[in-house]
């Protein structure tokens, strides 16, 4: 008879691969909205070290010990050594979000650093809002969404958001992102062990940092600007512990300034607590059904903590928990994370990692996030959904393209996608800018809604694709989808397009119970093809 479970260990070895990878992934985003505080909004030395970091550390390390905890109980609870952590870090869309349509908008128009920065704290506290509020009405939606259509958005988003950026800076440096990243395959891929057992996250750190390094040493032309040694020295000047400090900042502005920051917060939200729905069903599929309810209270609440504290960056459970299930991570990794990344924010050795580091090292574990992600659509869903998981990825992949065509046109013409700019692009057939505009806006509602009418229609089930439809139809009249901005008939094209579509479902549906097949509503089955 097995031995009962009754505490299931905190560490296990395969922890330090899911550590190594986890705290570089939160690390790499923790460097990047420093840099983003620091020299897009100019965010004041004092008030970075002191006040958003701290915040942002205490968030990730009562979050991941939180889940650490949920996964001790589970273990426990269903006597398994096998359950895996949710991964917990800072929110990347939310990172760039906040920085670019909340605080450099109002730093921009006033000068004033500090306010952008309370706008973001506002803004922050009103997603954290949201995404609790979510915990009510979010089980419900995962019981009647097809896994086809959240595994298939989420795919949309790995592949994209996470992936795309990561593979391209990966290749520009090619001589150590590649090398890294064939690192990263053999051991996490390919299950290998490396020499001397060291992890495949601490051997891309290793390896990425000594050829930069030696870049630098032998004064390699063209690569030995890779690092600087001067920016080494100047990052202990920031060390020192610095602990959060609670204040009603989030209470200081009128509402005149609060207002308009619902018009990205609303959709975020809404955002932050489908992707966390899709993710506790991505843990779900590898073997870690957890209570969403639980989770997205805790989501929520470290943003509204971390907003109180001083910190306009929500936390979000991450996509990639199979992926650190799939090389060892257990309970451990998700606990040491927590735990490290809180000291890192609290000691001020971020920018002594940003300066040690090379970036291009990091990079890597998201491309294999997005890989494991991508893949786990097509793997855990029946192979005739297929095409709805294709459709699902639509407006992601719409919004990422979108987003590349503005930043090129930022950085060619100094003033950004005019009106005039807009219509000349959306006049060249070779570009499709107004369909990139409209596929992508709010993509991962958008993704979820149409990858559920695919699979629904694809098992003729046209009572729930009428259903959804209709769904389709009440956002994007308000432009939570396909929508620029929240507004009153904000894409009246589309809205008349999905009303037509529930009209055509209500029609085969009752065509079909003309036919004697019956009306069901239940859940859809989820099993696989034989």
């Amino acid at each position: 008879m097995p031995q009962e479970l009754t505490k299931p260990k905190l560490w296990v070895l395969g922890d330090l691969n899911g550590f190594f990878g986890l705290f570089t992934n939160v690390l790499l985003n923790t460097i990047v909205l420093t840099s983003l505080s620091l020299f897009v909004v100019k965010i004041p030395e004092a008030t970075v070290y002191g006040r958003i970091l701290p915040a942002l550390g205490l968030a990730l390390m009562l979050g991941n010990i939180f889940y650490a905890y949920l996964a001790y109980q589970k273990a426990r609870k269903e006597q398994r050594d096998t359950v895996a952590a949710l991964p917990y870090g800072p929110s990347v869309p939310h990172m760039f979000i906040v920085v670019f349509a909340v605080m450099l908008p109002s730093y921009l128009a006033t000068q004033d650093p500090l306010l952008a920065w309370v706008l973001g704290l506002i803004w922050a506290l009103i997603i954290g809002l949201i995404v609790m509020a979510g915990a009510l009405i979010g089980p419900i939606i995962r019981k009647y969404t097809p896994k086809a259509a959240m595994l298939g958005t989420l795919a949309g988003i790995s592949i994209t958001f996470i992936s795309m950026a990561p593979a391209f800076q990966m290749f520009d440096v090619a001589w150590i992102g590649l090398i890294c990243f064939m690192i990263i395959m053999i051991s996490w891929m390919g299950n290998v062990r490396l020499p001397f057992g060291i992890p495949g996250g601490l051997a891309v750190v290793l390896v990425g940092a000594i050829l930069a390094w030696g870049a630098v040493l032998l004064g390699l032309p063209g690569y030995s600007t890779l690092m600087h040694p001067e920016a080494v020295t100047a990052s202990f000047q920031q060390f020192g512990l610095r602990l959060p400090t609670f204040s009603f900042d989030v209470f200081s502005k009128s509402a005149d300034l609060v207002w308009p920051l619902l018009v990205t917060a609303i959709p975020l939200g809404i955002y932050n607590f489908t992707e966390a729905m899709n993710n506790v069903e991505s843990a779900a599929t590898a073997g870690d059904d957890y209570d969403l309810r639980a989770v997205l209270l805790a989501d929520g609440t470290g943003a509204v903590l971390g907003a109180f504290a001083g910190s306009p960056f929500p936390p979000a459970v991450y996509i990639g928990h199979p992926g650190w299930k799939a090389i060892g991570g257990r309970i451990g990794y998700s606990l040491g994370t927590g735990i490290a990344i809180g000291l890192v924010c609290m000691l001020g050795l971020t920018a002594l990692l940003l300066a040690v580091i090379p970036l291009v090292a990091i990079l890597p574990i998201l491309l294999f996030i997005g890989l494991i992600i991508g893949s786990q659509a097509f793997q855990a869903t029946p192979r005739r959904h297929a095409p709805a998981i294709i459709l699902a990825l639509v407006p992601n992949i719409a919004d990422w393209l979108h987003t590349q065509v503005n930043n090129v046109v930022s950085v060619a013409t100094g003033t950004g996608v005019t009106p005039k700019l807009a219509a000349d692009l959306a006049s060249n057939v070779s570009v499709y800018y107004t369909g990139m505009s409209v596929a992508g806006g709010g993509g991962i509602l958008a993704g979820l809604v149409l990858g559920a009418i695919g699979v629904f229609v694809i098992e003729k089930r046209f009572n729930w694709a009428a259903v959804y439809a209709g769904i389709a139809t009440v956002l994007s009249f308000f432009g939570f989808i396909h929508g620029s901005q929240l507004a009153v008939n904000a894409s009246p094209t589309v809205t008349f397009a999905y009303l037509v579509s529930t009209l055509i479902f209500v029609y085969f549906m009752y065509q079909e119970k003309k036919d004697g097949r019956g009306i069901s509503w239940k859940p859809i089955s989820e099993a696989a093809d034989d």
